[in-house]
C-alpha cells in the first residue's frame, strides 16, 4: 500500500521507530495508521501472548492470550508519535474491555507495546491526558494494556490479511469510538 516493505529492520542510528497498536479489528487499525504523514510502513499481526507462531484461527479462540495488533513504523519523531496515538485514541472505545463494539474477545482489545523507553513513555503520558477527557465527560476508566514490546514477540498475521482494505476496499472495518480528541500533553515529566 505505501510502497515498502511489511517488517522494515530497526537501526538504533536511523530515525525510524516503531510502535504496535491493538484497537479491535486489524484491518480497519491498519488503513488508519496509512494516512498519517511520517508512517513508513505497517503490518498486521498478533501480540500479546503465550502461544507461539498462532494462526489467526488460534487467535480467535481466545485461548492463546494474543491481541489483533497494527504495527507501525514511522519516522519524524515525536510529532509522527502523537498523530499516531491521536488516532489510537480517537479510532476506537479504550474503556471497553476485551471487545470494540460488535468485535468479542480479548483478541479486540486495546493495547500499545512499544520497542522503546521513550515511546513508552509517550505512551502512557497520552492515555493519562486522554483518561482526564474521558473522566470529565463521565465515560469510564482506561483498560488499555501498555507495555514494552521486548517480552511479547510479534507474529506476523496471514498473507490474505495484510493491508486488506487495499485489496478489499468496501472490507469490514469496526471503528468503535468516543467521539473525543485527544488533547495536547507533554512528552517529558
Amino acid at each position: 500500500m505505501l510502497g515498502t516493505p511489511l517488517d522494515i529492520p530497526r537501526n538504533p542510528s536511523d530515525d525510524v521507530e516503531t510502535i504496535t497498536l491493538g484497537m479491535g479489528c486489524f484491518w480497519g487499525s491498519e488503513e488508519i495508521m496509512w494516512q498519517i504523514p511520517g508512517v513508513i510502513t505497517t503490518s498486521v499481526g498478533y501480540q500479546g501472548g503465550v502461544t507461539e507462531n498462532p494462526t489467526y484461527e488460534d487467535v480467535c479462540t481466545g485461548r492463546t492470550g494474543h491481541a489483533e495488533m497494527v504495527k507501525v513504523t514511522y519516522s519524524g519523531g515525536d510529532q509522527t508519535l502523537k498523530r499516531i496515538l491521536s488516532a489510537f485514541w480517537e479510532n476506537h472505545d479504550p474503556t471497553q474491555k476485551n471487545r470494540q463494539g460488535n468485535d468479542v474477545g480479548s483478541q479486540y482489545r486495546s493495547a500499545i507495546f512499544a520497542d522503546d523507553s521513550h515511546v513508552l513513555d509517550v505512551a502512557r503520558r497520552s492515555a493519562a491526558a486522554f483518561q482526564e477527557v474521558l473522566s470529565s465527560d463521565g465515560i469510564g476508566e482506561i483498560t488499555t494494556e501498555i507495555a514494552p514490546a521486548d517480552a511479547l514477540p510479534y507474529y506476523l498475521a496471514e498473507g490474505y490479511h495484510q493491508q486488506y482494505l487495499h485489496k478489499v476496499p468496501h472490507g469490514y472495518r469496526c471503528h468503535s469510538s468516543t467521539g473525543l480528541k485527544l488533547p495536547e500533553f507533554g512528552l517529558t515529566a
